[in-house]
């Protein structure tokens, strides 16, 4: 009995082996050419668009300590930064005021979030290893509900509606928690190294990415409480991921100095933004309304754009007045008619 269940167990395994080499055959069909290959032929998508006339339209000053995270709140005007001075700051990027601010129990603070569909909400976590969820019309000196398990500093944070919100960190793991009452719902632990950064799907609400030092990109369906895709290419830590507009594909930039652009149905890469004289280090990601355009903070103080239909080799324009110290996080509001970059100078910057 038991060798039959032996013979069983080790005929699944070719099985399962059999129909991983069929899809990755079948990867291989569908991934016939790169976006260079297409770039570079002969047609129309051999030229560059040309810049858009973008302007310097505010300067929010008001953190003493770098910049590490920001967030468009969903009123397309609000957004919420946390810096390593210990405050998490709400704003109104057209008039620059703050509208609200909170103390943070920890100064060492990396990530941040906007509830979209209300805008009460927002978020918080660093070092202390836990989430802090405040609403924006309470006491400053109100107590956050506080969202403790992970074992490592939290990365990143995202809400999905009032009642759930999404943590990455660096114990590997993301896990998926109920606000109203502070428990787990699931927990995603399939990276082996740092979870750095998270995206949410426009387009489905149970999907979710991350990016991490193990330098993987993985899809994750929250129904399923694993990851359904992976994705290499990179060579040094995925700092930061954002998907596509439409859902079907999406973007990381990493450390190895380039930026990449991915499509699931494909299961592949399609294009890299970088080449071998660009030596700045990639902290934040994030696409145009169209998708068109891939704005890319780096530790040089720039904030570039890439046309995502381009051979990748050079960048389209870079945003004017560049930061004086990295660019740690940026951000396109859901409106697509305004950027936000934050940095190490300790400011915000709004483009439009």
């Amino acid at each position: 009995m038991e060798e039959d269940e032996a013979v069983r167990l080790e005929r699944a395994r070719a099985e399962v082996n059999s129909l991983k080499e069929e899809i990755k055959k079948l990867s291989l069909v569908k991934r016939d050419k790169t976006m260079q290959e297409v770039a570079s032929a002969e047609g129309p998508l051999r030229a560059i668009r040309k810049p858009p006339k973008t302007k310097l339209c505010g300067i929010l000053r008001g953190h003493f300590g770098k910049v590490h995270a920001m967030h468009w709140g969903g009123d397309l005007q609000s957004l919420v930064s946390a810096s390593q001075d210990g405050k998490l700051i709400i704003w109104n990027s057209i008039t620059a005021n703050k509208i609200a601010a909170f103390p943070l129990k920890s100064a060492f603070v990396l990530s941040c979030a906007f509830e979209q569909s209300v805008g009460e909400l927002v978020a918080c976590g660093g070092l202390d290893n836990m989430c802090s969820v405040y609403k924006r019309s309470q006491d400053p000196d109100t107590a956050p509900v506080e969202l403790v398990a992970h074992e490592g500093y939290i990365s990143s944070c995202r809400f999905i509606g009032e009642e759930q919100i999404l943590t990455g960190s660096g114990d590997t793991t993301c896990i998926l928690w109920d606000i109203n009452n502070g428990s787990i719902v699931s927990t995603f632990s399939q990276h082996e190294g740092n979870v750095l950064s998270l995206s949410l799907s426009p387009t489905n609400t149970n999907l979710f990415m991350t990016g991490s030092t193990d330098t993987m990109a993985k899809i994750w369906d929250i129904r399923e409480g694993k990851c359904v895709q992976t994705h290499t290419g990179h060579e040094s830590d995925i700092n930061s991921v954002d998907f596509f507009p439409d859902g079907q594909a999406f973007g990381t930039g990493s450390d190895d100095c380039t930026c990449r652009l991915y499509d699931m149905r494909c299961f592949g890469e399609i294009n890299k933004f970088g080449s071998d004289s660009f030596d700045a280090k990639c902290h934040a990601i994030a696409f145009s309304q169209s998708g068109r355009l891939l704005f890319a903070g780096y530790d040089d103080c720039n904030t570039y754009a890439w046309d995502t239909l381009s051979d990748g080799t050079s960048t389209c324009f870079q945003l004017p007045h560049p930061h004086t110290d990295r660019v740690s996080c940026l951000g396109v509001n859901n409106q697509g008619d305004a950027i936000c970059t934050g940095s190490w100078d300790t400011t915000l910057k709004i483009w439009a």
